[in-house]
């Protein structure tokens, strides 16, 4: 446990030295939050309701979550090239105190950053005139723990299979991709055919809905329980993955 701890506290003052860890995992999501604020004070009041404040904090929260996708990829994939880790696999630290390594420290800054976009959020509403609860607000920052798991454990998979090079491009893959389908920037409820079936078979547009329906203390089966089921069941599965990919580079590394 000692081993972990140590790596945690390396790892969270690696990401409190890079001046891009609080552009874009701090500052990057409240501004988007400013300004798609200002488009909904731009557009008609009725009939598009996305960038209305007490939807537009879910989508951004979990926006969010995807910059620390990337870092964490980042992080891993900067210690394998300049054999940091390497030099490490000759310590008593096992895989799962380097893999936990990553991940808790990346969840501390989910967290931090959801209290952040939420502040934000709650300010936004009193300028706006929009009515926000407060209660949904506390809630999001604990019911969006999975999600961020599930993205964390992506930019572990990221980090460990390429390199500091190619890892960002791929994550901006997926930031792009659950932007898009996860439905934090349009109505994705309204969308039909292919690609409203390709939203429903990725996780991203559970992660919003979840957070969204906290936010606005609406707990249905549909609206809460059965994304939030999915989104724990994918970040398990991409947790699990993500260590079985590390072992096996770790190995591969040494042998």
């Amino acid at each position: 446990m000692n081993k972990t701890i140590g790596f945690v506290k390396r790892n969270l003052l690696e990401m409190s030295r890079d001046g891009l860890s609080y552009i874009f995992c701090v500052a990057f999501p409240v501004v988007m939050m400013i300004i798609m604020t200002l488009v909904n004070q731009g557009i008609p009041k009725e009939g598009v309701t996305i960038f209305r404040i007490d939807n537009l904090a879910g989508g951004v929260l979990i926006f969010g979550q995807t910059f620390v996708m990337l870092f964490t990829a980042l992080q891993v994939a900067t210690d394998r090239g300049n054999s940091f880790l390497i030099r490490l696999y000759a310590s008593p630290m096992k895989s799962r105190d380097f893999t936990n390594g990553y991940i808790f420290p990346m969840i501390l800054v989910a967290i931090l950053q959801a209290l952040i976009t939420n502040t934000a959020a709650f300010i936004i509403s009193l300028i706006v005139g929009t009515k926000i609860s407060i209660l949904g607000l506390i809630l999001s920052v604990f019911t969006a723990l999975p999600s961020a798991v599930l993205f964390i454990s992506i930019g572990l998979i990221f980090g460990t299979l390429f390199n500091e090079k190619a890892a960002p491009g791929i994550c901006s893959v997926i930031i792009s991709l659950s932007s898009f389908v996860g439905g934090i920037w349009f109505d994705a409820e309204s969308v039909k055919g292919v690609l409203h079936t390709i939203c429903l078979c990725l996780p991203f547009l559970y992660c919003t809905r979840m957070v969204r329906s906290t936010i606005t203390l609406d707990f249905g089966w549909e609206a809460f329980f059965l994304p939030m089921i999915i989104v724990v069941l994918s970040a398990v599965v991409l947790v699990f993955l993500a260590i079985l990919l590390f072992r096996r580079k770790m190995k591969a590394d040494l042998g």
